[in-house]
């Protein structure tokens, strides 16, 4: 009986991984070239990506020159929505693919005039899991998390908090509502990335955000 050989999944994966890294080295001379800081969000479904950004765009745009490039599966929904705001936001559609990767943002980096832009936001798709692995080339990335999904999600997603520059605390505004633990949740993030700073805020209130626009400003903490 002839035998089969068994699935090389590691080895395709490495390749994929190293091709990745390339590209996101690139992308990464790009944006330094043209002084462009380049932020990675990343998040589960739902939890306030979109709504950051959108407050983000109408509070700083009279003081920072800022574009968005939006991963979703499908629709331009999102990229629709940031741009009622007066910024260039155009629709990465990943279809089939759970996350971003640096191949995609080259490609869409010709729409943008780099030179006139101060900060590039990447919205990631919504997902814990697959975006950890893929540099993209960013300057920065932030991870949010809402106080309406738990306070366990840097203990079930310990690789993508790991990888976080800051963690983004959103929705505190729901956090009485949601009983969400903050003490619990704020352990359970050091436990995955020590030492992270960690950013509570609520887009809808406006509580907080002074210390995410020093984050997206690059102001060292």
């Amino acid at each position: 009986m002839t035998s089969i050989p068994a699935p090389r999944i590691v080895t395709v994966r490495q390749s994929i991984l190293k091709a990745n890294d390339a590209t996101a080295a690139e992308n990464r001379q790009t944006f330094a070239l043209s002084g462009v800081r380049a932020i990675n969000l990343v998040s589960s479904p739902g939890a306030g990506k979109t709504a950051l950004l959108e407050r983000t765009l109408r509070d700083l745009s009279g003081s920072m020159k800022m574009a968005v490039a939006v991963g979703d599966l499908a629709t331009d929904n999102d990229a629709a929505r940031l741009r009622q705001w007066g910024a260039q936001a155009e629709q990465i559609v990943t279809g089939t693919i759970c996350h971003l990767d640096a191949g995609m943002v080259q490609n869409i980096l010709p729409k943008f005039d780099l030179n006139e832009l101060e900060v590039l936001f990447l919205e990631n798709v919504g997902n814990l899991v697959c975006p950890a692995s893929y540099d993209l080339g960013e300057a920065a990335r932030a991870v949010l998390i809402s106080t309406t999904e738990g306070e366990d999600k840097p203990l079930k997603y310990p690789t993508m908090f790991n990888t976080a520059d800051v963690v983004v605390l959103t929705k505190m505004d729901l956090a009485a509502a949601a009983e969400f633990d903050l003490a619990l949740c704020r352990e359970n993030i050091d436990r995955a990335r020590p030492g992270v700073r960690v950013i509570e805020l609520s887009s809808k209130k406006g509580s907080g955000l002074e210390a995410w626009y020093e984050f997206v400003r690059g102001a060292a903490f």
